[in-house]
């Protein structure tokens, strides 16, 4: 039978991540699986702020393209880069098992959040994480960066900032924890919704039973739940709130009896005012969760975290 072709960005972190995905289909196919890979506008410009591309897509867009033409069967993103509205011609046929969610800080010294000097230069290209680090700490120098990781890192090692903070997932994935120095919980600094995981799409209308019937059973119904409520608390928010968001998700309890557990927070830019809640539903009902916690943020002032005003 003919290869499986998957489409990848040509980053590092991604052509691993979808080598991950590739494996697995390789294993469950008895098939050549290869990797396409395809350069996204948010990977050659590498000097404009991702904000300044509308926020969302930037890495995604051309990735899925390539299945749509039919250049590739299945593209593997990274969950927290996808859009929340649907894909027309693509379905999500597989959320693999995540990864640690969380946020990390990668300092000088063995630095962490707390001990870091007055001032002191932390680079980040997410304005999530650039909100919840001036709440930590509103001395901070937040500075933006574009780039993979060894390029981040580098700034450290090269003494051109004290610190970054990455996400938990790509350093592990890259076999990278080494150069970590804090671990950032969830209390800290909420990840993006969807940080960990990754998201496998193929065509909405595929042919190949085999290919289906492989990327059914490298879903993991734990995960796709708890990106399924956090995601939908972004669509939800999205409407009504510009403000950097963070959220997370855990599930736990037997089957047909489990729970997800959510929470979310609204940041100001400035860092000096949040929302922060949590919610606890039904697992089967993960995206009306999502909701529920959106609305709550919603009326308890989050709309009015936009540039650093105050609900």
């Amino acid at each position: 039978m003919s290869a499986v072709r998957v489409a990848t960005r040509a980053s590092l972190l991604a052509r691993t991540q979808s080598g991950i995905v590739a494996d697995a289909l390789r294993a469950r196919l008895d098939r050549e699986v290869v990797l396409v890979e395809v350069s996204t506008r948010g990977d050659v410009d590498q000097t404009t702020p991702l904000a300044s591309f509308g926020g969302v897509g930037v890495f995604v867009s051309a990735v899925r393209d390539a299945v749509l033409r039919g250049d590739a069967d299945v593209a593997v993103h990274s969950l927290k880069d996808l859009p929340t509205a649907p894909a027309e011609g693509l379905r999500l046929a597989a959320v693999p098992p995540r990864e640690d969610a969380r946020d990390v800080l990668v300092a000088r010294d063995g630095g962490t959040v707390a001990t870091l000097p007055a001032g002191a230069s932390v680079g980040t290209g997410s304005p999530r994480r650039a909100a919840q680090l001036r709440a930590l700490r509103p001395d901070l120098h937040v500075v933006p960066v574009r780039g993979n990781v060894d390029t981040r890192v580098r700034k450290v090692v090269d003494g051109e900032l004290d610190a970054v903070v990455l996400a938990h997932a790509g350093l592990a994935r890259l076999d990278r924890l080494d150069a970590v120095t804090e671990v950032l919980e969830t209390d800290q600094m909420l990840p993006a919704p969807g940080q960990g995981a990754l998201a496998v799409e193929c065509r909405d209308v595929e042919d190949d039973a085999a290919l289906l019937d492989a990327l059914r059973d490298l879903d993991d119904d734990a995960t796709r739940v708890a990106v399924t409520a956090e995601r939908s608390l972004l669509a939800a928010l999205e409407a009504g709130c510009s403000a950097p968001v963070g959220a997370h998700a855990t599930v736990s309890g037997a089957p047909g009896e489990a729970v997800v557990h959510l929470t979310g927070a609204v940041v100001s830019d400035d860092g000096r005012v949040q929302v922060r809640k949590s919610v606890t539903g039904p697992a089967g009902d993960a995206e009306q969760v999502g909701r529920s916690l959106a609305a709550d943020l919603l009326a308890a002032g989050a709309p009015g975290l936009v540039n650093g005003t105050r609900p």
